[in-house]
């Protein structure tokens, strides 16, 4: 069931019938050398991946990473919000299939996650990108964040870009 639609993608939640689809995103080059490693390398790993990270997210927070599909049901990636130890507010997450990139979808389910945040009360979002990661931080000032302050995850050596919008709520 669609939680988010828009003119050409819908969000819904993650299931474990995705399973197969994550992870192929989780292991495409793009994942990896902007997101990294989550070891997932079988079905199995797969529906531990969406047992811990989007499902226990929608537990604990309400909210995590949502299912991103095109109206046809295709899906093409993730994007959501994650609330990481780290960082004060929520962050936009996003990562699309590498075929479905420079066609505006990213933008379209950043801006259609930022809307959902409104209505939750999210006055303010992060949103993190490594430091070689170009595409993403263009595509997030587009959006209307702005860089600030880098950030070093806990038992990382590696800064990574930080960005920040604030935002009406409803």
């Amino acid at each position: 069931m669609p939680l988010i639609s828009t003119a050409r993608l819908y969000l819904r939640e993650v299931a474990p019938t995705d399973a197969a689809f994550l992870l192929g995103l989780l292991n495409e080059p793009g994942w990896l050398e902007n997101i990294g490693d989550r070891g997932v390398r079988d079905i199995k790993g797969a529906l531990n991946y969406i047992e811990q990270v989007p499902l226990a997210s929608y537990r604990a927070h309400g909210f995590g990473l949502y299912l991103v599909c095109l109206q046809d049901a295709t899906p093409i990636g993730l994007c959501g919000l994650i609330q990481r130890d780290y960082l004060d507010c929520p962050d936009l997450g996003y990562a699309l299939s590498s075929p479905y990139w420079g066609k505006g979808y990213g933008e379209e389910a950043a801006l259609a996650v930022l809307a959902l945040a409104r209505q939750k009360g999210i006055a303010t979002v992060k949103a993190i990108t490594s430091q070689h990661n170009v595409a993403s931080a263009k595509l997030l000032e587009k959006i209307g964040f702005s860089e600030v302050a880098p950030v070093t995850p806990p038992g990382s050596d590696s800064p990574l870009r930080c960005f920040c919008r604030a935002q009406a709520t409803a």
